[in-house]
């Protein structure tokens, strides 16, 4: 099954800006990874590619970064996971940049139940908060904060 999921914010900002976010990823003052709600990224080492880490049961390792721009993480974990996602800047002005991020992977073996039953929903809630996150940065506030439907709420509680 393949799969690929985009998600991306416009922020009031240049693009050094909405970079310096990514290269802040799994460092001590991270302010792109809604890690209050969420299960932090790690990394074994600074962001860089071969970094390896994670968050909660998804793993994955730095495969590319270009400082200020992109970030790509192969996947490791979980099992049936075969692809990526990203982070990147897209500059659209002076003071206007596009945040992005994809993931594009093939689900196979346990990931084509886990991925639309769970992996899903974690994934587009976690990087809408990301993204509030990001605006949150970059002007203080979030012009419209992002929900969490009532599916998420219950595998969240299911969960614990």
């Amino acid at each position: 099954m393949g799969v690929y999921n985009v998600h991306e914010r416009v922020l009031p900002v240049p693009a050094a800006e909405a970079g310096a976010l990514i290269d802040g990823l799994s460092g001590d003052a991270d302010r792109l990874w809604p890690r209050r709600d969420w299960p932090p990224m790690t990394l074994d080492r600074p962001l860089g590619p071969g970094a390896a880490g994670g968050h909660g049961p998804v793993r994955y390792t730095v495969a590319a970064h270009v400082p200020g721009q992109w970030v790509r993480f192969a996947f490791r974990g979980p099992r049936g996971f075969d692809g990526f996602h990203e982070y990147t800047v897209h500059p659209l002005g002076p003071d206007r940049t596009l945040l992005r991020h994809t993931l594009a992977m093939r689900a196979h073996g346990p990931a084509r139940l886990s991925w639309p039953l769970a992996y899903r929903w974690f994934h587009d809630a976690v990087l809408e908060d990301s993204l509030d996150d990001a605006e949150r940065a970059c002007t203080g506030t979030v012009a419209r904060p992002a929900r969490w439907s009532p599916y998420v709420r219950l595998l969240r509680r299911l969960r614990r």
